[in-house]
């Protein structure tokens, strides 16, 4: 990877760590007073009404929404709803930051995978990261101990799925531009999020809902917008260890709006897994 890729990478998952960071906030604004599938309905509603008006507006990407490899977009959308619905649910039940550092198993996850099926290279510094990362979570969770939640399991479950996700999408890149994938994404999961809902949930709206509302649509997409660029534009071994940038952002945020505690249990967890990443980044720029 060049310096200029390892550029583009950073500048692409600096949107995505904010995207979802503010999806974090916004889902537990909403908790309580809608469900995690009514939340998860605004957000591809929202989504496919963005992304409908950027087609009107811009005709010449209909040629991009031409239906193909529809069978691995299913595939994709679905495993991904349910990794977003066992995010949600560790959102309201965990502190922000232990779901932020429990989450970064997925790099793991997806540098295994990333070999198995995209036939990337197991470097040194990738191992490095990966075997890291699991220290790290273990530091976090303390399996065994009193301070375990099974929440955590959740977290656990739902990195798996995100890792899945991102091999999905670093495959379809090779096919399909950034728009496609983000408007069949939509597309596909809301029905799926529909079916969990109250259809009449819409009537329990205030004005206190909206602005939340509104941010979980447009995070939404902005998020997957970054994080399918990173992925074109770099191995995804290498983009998705970038996503723990979020872990000191996201604990600053808990402890200002939610009054959360710096547990130094996940610092050092998150530590020891951010060793990782810079390890694998400095090798990666090296090794070019």
């Amino acid at each position: 990877m060049t310096r200029q890729q390892m550029g583009r990478v950073l500048f692409w998952m600096t949107g995505t760590l904010l995207s979802f960071s503010v999806l974090a906030v916004s889902v537990r604004a909403l908790a309580g007073a809608l469900s995690i599938f009514e939340m998860l309905a605004v957000r591809n509603g929202i989504g496919l009404a963005i992304l409908v008006a950027i087609v009107a507006l811009h005709p010449q990407l209909r040629g991009d929404l031409v239906p193909r490899r529809m069978g691995l977009h299913l595939l994709r959308n679905t495993i991904h709803q349910a990794s977003q619905y066992a995010w949600a649910l560790s959102v309201i039940l965990l502190p922000l930051a232990t779901v932020f550092a429990l989450e970064f198993t997925m790099p793991a996850w997806t540098t295994v995978l990333a070999v198995a099926l995209l036939g990337e290279r197991l470097t040194r510094g990738r191992v490095a990261a990966i075997v890291l990362g699991l220290l790290g979570v273990l530091v976090i969770i303390r399996p065994g101990l009193e301070t375990f939640r099974p929440a955590a399991l959740l977290v656990l479950a739902a990195a798996f799925g995100y890792a899945t996700v991102n091999i999905a999408t670093k495959k379809l890149t090779s096919t399909e531009s950034t728009f496609a994938i983000i408007f069949w994404m939509n597309v596909m999961q809301l029905p799926m999020a529909l079916l969990g809902s109250d259809l009449g949930f819409f009537a329990r709206v205030n004005g206190m809902m909206i602005l939340p509302m509104v941010a979980i649509g447009v995070a939404g997409v902005a998020s997957h917008y970054c994080l399918t660029n990173a992925f074109r534009a770099g191995d995804a071994s290498v983009v998705v260890p970038l996503d723990f940038l979020r872990m000191p952002l996201i604990a600053v945020v808990g402890w200002l709006l939610y009054a959360e505690p710096f547990d130094p249990y996940v610092f050092l967890g998150a530590g020891l897994i951010m060793a990782g990443v810079v390890w694998n980044l400095h090798a990666e720029l090296r090794g070019r």
